[in-house]
């Protein structure tokens, strides 16, 4: 059986839904490996369409597959699972409800269960407004808590990435001045364990090259301008090379990125947000897919937010979810093929 990928839509009053249908009718989905179900609402795809003058209209599925509906835009279709009856005309763009915020909790538990039990290959995920899934009574902060939860898993590592660069984050979304005590060697060990466990079964790297960064200007400059190279990551860099990765570093983050580029490593695992994330995006704006590494399904995400100020115009770029659906097919294909899947 070709196991699906599944897409999440996302909030139903950001950009998630047309760029869903922006990149079908774009030709992009035409020649996948994997069939696509999108998890999300009939009502709100069919007003989606619209903006790109198309008239979709509903069909129900026959057969033990997922989705239950098709929707048909010209000589493209996509199998759709509703999981929301949301009065799509009467939403305004960018001001989900409760109710929208319950939508995109179900659309994300759907696929993730799906991928569990072994009924989807893996699944993406449109961008969904974390002050509606709180309205909704969810305790989590986003999708990786909630995914990471629902799989049981404790840590996960959040990868950004594209073709010529991959990067990795050993803290997320922390004020600077808290970065270098929210750092441990035994935080950075189990990053490197995750990061090489996950190129290893869903990008098919025999032995993944990891460089890690330094935390100060110059990896510290031999202890001048700090010691957290020498007290924190030089020990869990050395951790993990006694364990068989194939970590170096700690590197000076103003040199590694030219070399990383360069195919010269794997990935590489940043610090802190800005440190990894300025130099991926300078390479990989548009295209860049967010993968969250230590789960034991395939998840990946655009690399963008729900863009009310471009919801409903249609002029929202689809680079990043196409580049997200690509990834998680490639990655189901390799775990498929080492039989991990």
């Amino acid at each position: 059986m070709n196991r699906p990928l599944i897409i999440t839509m996302g909030d139903p009053t950001g950009v998630g839904p047309e760029l869903i249908i922006k990149a079908l009718l774009s030709g992009a989905f035409d020649n996948l490996s994997r069939p696509l179900v999108v998890a999300g609402d009939t009502g709100v795809l069919r007003r989606a369409a619209r903006l790109f003058g198309v008239t979709a209209t509903l069909e129900a599925v026959v057969g033990n597959g997922l989705g239950t509906h098709r929707l048909i835009l010209g000589t493209r279709h996509l199998v759709v699972q509703p999981l929301s009856v949301l009065d799509a005309e009467s939403l305004p763009y960018g001001a989900p409800t409760s109710a929208c915020g319950r939508a995109m909790l179900d659309y994300v538990v759907w696929g993730c269960d799906r991928c569990i039990e072994g009924t989807a290959a893996g699944m993406v995920t449109a961008p969904i407004s974390k002050a509606a899934i709180h309205l909704a009574g969810c305790p989590f902060p986003g999708h990786t808590e909630l995914l990471a939860e629902r799989c049981g898993v404790e840590r996960v590592v959040m990868m950004l990435g594209g073709d010529r660069l991959k990067v990795c984050l050993a803290t997320t979304h922390l004020a600077l001045r808290e970065v270098a005590a929210a750092l441990s060697t035994a935080a950075i060990l189990e990053s490197l364990r995750i990061i090489d466990t996950a190129f290893r079964r869903f990008f098919a790297v025999a032995r993944p090259r990891l460089a890690v960064l330094g935390l100060n200007p110059h990896a510290g400059e031999s202890g001048l301008f700090g010691d957290e190279e020498a007290r924190v990551i030089a020990p869990a860099i050395a951790a993990a090379r006694a364990a068989g990765i194939d970590a170096s570093g700690p590197h000076s983050a103003d040199t590694l990125f030219h070399f990383a580029a360069q195919g010269n490593y794997d990935a590489v695992l940043a610090m802190y947000h800005d440190q990894g994330l300025g130099p991926l995006k300078l390479l990989h704006f548009e295209d860049a897919v967010n993968v969250t590494l230590g789960l034991p399904i395939v998840r990946t995400s655009v690399d963008h937010g729900t863009a009310y100020d471009l919801a409903g115009t249609g002029q929202a770029s689809e680079k990043s979810l196409v580049a997200a659906v690509q990834m998680a097919g490639m990655m189901a294909e390799k775990a498929a093929e080492a039989g991990l899947l």
